[in-house]
């Protein structure tokens, strides 16, 4: 199966999970807009959410997967197998000892960590810890899953893991229509979503279990012990874990100054959604998939095959990436409309969230670079360098944010949140760089500059479009001529893009073919064109 096949089966399932978030969303915007309700539910959800990718999807596809891809060639599957159990037992061990400490603490937790500007709210205050503790049981799902997600990557079975997750948006969705239809509003609404959350984690979990089983990896439970392979793991995971969560670190750093202001922390999700589906279709699929490619390459000595799998990653990327945080910069507004503002959404929320949607579009780029970059480290057994080059962005973050969230509301936690992400992908690409782990490639180097200059004539062309358009994207105008004005804006953005990028030499059709065809062994590929 080809690299590109690859990033698009996982693609899919992200896009799939995307695309019924935004329906949860809508939903969720129309029902509740951001008022109490919004603010509680979000606030509580960040934080199982949070550490789901500290210590589930960061640190299991950072450190578990390189060990385990070499348990496989080492010891078969029945060494992988063994392996697994070990981890499987000292993991449900944490996790069980983990849930039972938070629950205890979550009110401690909630009120002087997670939001502490509620705390002139004692019922939203009390609704969010209520919410958080219904919610932080999904933890010990997802972190199960994510292993077993982690194994069928390394098996080089994508499908499963990439659709488990498009079951939580599906629960929820049935949730909010249920409530859409029956008018319930308050507190209840709230409930329902998070025993929702807590049901789609079992869902998901079972589906990966019966994935691996059928791979042909049965696991069970073995008393949990330190083995050597598990010391090995846990010295790489925990760096691994605070790297691979950076953005969640942010965003829960940001939920917990935005809690100081009413709407900011509504307005920060609703935001969020919208540029992760780029970040996630895109982004993940490829530190995905790059991941245990390139560990197998490295393992294999194929030194060259490794610098060409990360030189095509980073431009199919940026081929993707640089549109759409182009349009997100431009069309900000008339996207948050149409998505958003309905019911108890009102147009002054729209303005709020557009404006920070805008600014997360100069971060997207760096974000998904990050994806890409981190497994160049990652591959090598090396988590402690992109860890620490996670803290100094982190620092950025919490600096340029609480510099200009009491004059800028939202929109200056969405800037922290840029500055951030470009200081953390620069570093992780000069580390490369100077180590000697990223050569120069003329290709990459040639079609860089034209994917840029596409991107920026496609927003100049999205820029006048949107005046052209403007009578129907008015908050006054009926749904469907909103939607029918963005949907040409967006085709016609499309085709404009790729026609340039093609046109140009910004990308190549021959060279997806011929540099990212890959079969089921790792082998020398003969230099780039």
């Amino acid at each position: 199966m080809s690299l590109v096949r690859k990033f698009a089966t996982v693609g899919f399932g992200t896009m799939a999970s995307r695309i019924l978030g935004f329906a949860r969303e809508m939903l969720m915007a129309a029902a509740v807009g951001t008022g109490p309700v919004a603010e509680a539910f979000y606030a509580a959800f960040q934080f199982p959410n949070t550490f789901r990718r500290l210590f589930a999807e960061g640190a299991f596809n950072a450190a578990f997967v390189p060990l385990f891809a070499r348990e496989i060639e080492t010891g078969g599957t029945e060494g992988a197998r063994r392996f697994s159990e070990e981890v499987f037992g000292v993991l449900f061990t944490i996790l069980m000892g983990l849930t039972i400490t938070m629950e205890l603490a979550m009110p401690f937790v909630i009120r002087y960590g997670i939001a502490p500007g509620f705390a002139n709210d004692p019922d939203k205050l009390a609704m969010t810890i209520a919410l958080a503790m219904i919610m932080f049981p999904y933890l010990i799902c997802m972190s199960l899953g994510a292993m077993m997600a982690g194994m069928l990557n390394s098996l080089r079975l994508f499908l499963a893991a990439a659709i488990a997750p498009v079951f939580l948006n599906v629960i929820l969705v049935s949730i909010l229509a249920v409530v859409w239809y029956n008018g319930m509003e308050g507190r209840v609404v709230g409930e329902m979503l998070a025993w929702g959350v807590l049901a789609a984690g079992i869902v998901q979990l079972g589906i990966l279990w019966v994935a691996v089983r059928r791979a042909g990896v049965h696991i069970g439970f073995r008393r949990p012990a330190l083995t050597p392979n598990v010391k090995r793991l846990l010295w790489l995971a925990l760096p691994a874990a605070i790297t691979g969560g950076i953005t969640q670190i942010n965003t829960l750093i940001g939920t917990a100054i935005a809690s100081g202001k009413a709407g900011a922390v509504p307005a920060l999700n609703l935001a969020d959604r919208v540029y992760q589906l780029p970040l996630g279709v895109v982004g993940v699929a490829v530190g995905v998939v790059l991941l245990p490619e390139l560990a197998r390459a490295l393992r294999a000595g194929a030194l060259r095959e490794a610098a060409n799998l990360q030189n095509r990653s980073v431009e199919f990327t940026l081929f993707l990436t640089l549109p759409a945080a182009a349009a997100l910069m431009v069309i900000a507004e008339p996207i948050v409309r149409v998505l958003y503002e309905r019911g108890a959404f009102t147009h002054e929320d729209t303005l709020v969230v557009a404006e920070v949607l805008s600014i997360f579009g100069i971060g997207l780029p760096a974000f998904v670079l990050i994806k890409a970059f981190t497994p160049g480290f990652f591959a090598r057994e090396d988590t402690r360098t992109p860890m620490f080059f996670a803290a100094l962005s982190v620092a950025t973050n919490i600096s340029v944010a609480l510099a200009l969230f009491p004059s800028m509301g939202a929109p200056g936690i969405a800037v922290a949140s840029a500055v951030s992400g470009w200081t953390n992908a620069t570093l992780l690409f000069g580390t490369l760089l100077w180590r000697g782990h990223w050569g120069a490639d003329r290709p990459l180097l040639a079609r860089l500059p034209r994917l840029v200059l596409s991107a920026a004539l496609m927003a100049g062309a999205l820029w006048w479009g949107a005046s052209w358009f403007e009578a129907w994207l008015q908050p006054q105008s009926q749904f469907l001529e909103q939607a029918g004005a963005l949907a040409i804006l967006v085709l016609g953005a499309m085709i404009l893009y790729f026609g340039l990028a093609f046109a140009i030499g910004g990308a190549d059709i021959g060279m997806i073919r011929r540099n990212v065809r890959r079969g089921g062994g790792v082998k020398e590929p003969p230099p780039g064109p």
